[in-house]
């Protein structure tokens, strides 16, 4: 098989190099020739995958609402863990609030504002509850990352913990991730409010891509098996334990928390005034 395919990555956290210098090696030794880009922002990523200057880009969830603004685009695949999670609205145990009308006029901790899991989401689901009159505390870490860092998160969690904010927003992972590690010890916290499930990231692909290359890397991707010992520990680093086929319908919470703060226009432009990656 001719050619190269050429992989977008964003370079949230520096095992990002491991991850994927890995996967080329192990792709190598398949037979398949793979390589990778890494990109200090999911705009540019996208623009770069509109523009052909990538074939497949490894999209966060409003990475992938942006490129499907853009242009004609797939979900190619993505991993068992981002199928079907859900972002809690959390307050302290002791704070006497007992329900979403409660936290009316009360300030709500958020991880940045490109956050889908810690910002955008859960706002929106307040929103959907009549709850739209609150004080948002922003915690604006590794913003153009789309959340993919976990510093805003965890300093939303400590806001509430401090007593700075009544209540924080996170994926519920992350809610149980900061129990563990002692930001919001066990029993401190209770969850006030949970989304209906969505997706996360997923490989996008442009309709521009070659298929053949396509296919090939979608092939190989969910062959993986989690049982090979030169795959786990690059599994384990990414967070999964599976590949699955990408699927399109776990986005809609997103698409109407991005229309209703104008994040996007319809063009995949970014409106967000308070947003510079």
């Amino acid at each position: 098989m001719a050619g190269t395919l050429l992989m977008g990555a964003v370079a949230y956290d520096a095992k990002v190099v491991t991850i994927w210098d890995g996967f080329r090696d192990w792709f190598a030794a398949q037979g398949f020739d793979f390589d990778y880009v890494l990109y200090s922002n999911y705009e540019r990523q996208v623009e770069a995958l509109v523009a052909g200057h990538i074939h497949v880009a490894w999209n966060s969830p409003l990475a992938w609402v942006r490129a499907a603004r853009m242009a004609d685009v797939t979900a190619l695949a993505m991993r068992d863990t981002d199928c079907g999670l859900t972002s809690v609205v959390v307050v302290r145990a002791d704070s006497g609030i007992g329900s979403v009308d409660d936290l009316v006029g009360r300030t709500v901790a958020v991880g940045a504002v490109d956050s889908p899991q810690a910002t955008l989401i859960p706002l929106s689901y307040l929103r959907s509850l009549g709850v739209d009159d609150v004080k948002v505390q922003v915690h604006d870490i590794g913003v153009g990352k789309h959340g993919d860092h976990v510093g805003g998160e965890r300093d939303a969690a400590r806001a509430l913990m401090s007593g700075a904010a009544d209540a924080a927003c996170m994926i519920d992972g992350n809610h149980l991730l900061f129990g563990v590690e002692g930001t919001m010890p066990a029993g401190s916290t209770v969850i006030l409010a949970q989304t209906p499930p969505y997706d996360h990231c997923n490989f996008t692909v442009a309709g521009s891509a070659p298929d053949e290359l396509v296919e090939r890397f979608r092939t190989l991707l969910l062959g993986m098996s989690y049982d090979d010992p030169e795959v786990r520990p690059l599994l384990d680093l990414e967070g999964l334990k599976a590949w699955r086929d990408g699927r399109m319908s776990g986005y809609a919470q997103l698409e109407r928390a991005v229309e209703e703060v104008g994040f996007y226009d319809s063009a995949g432009n970014v409106t967000a005034d308070d947003y510079r990656p």
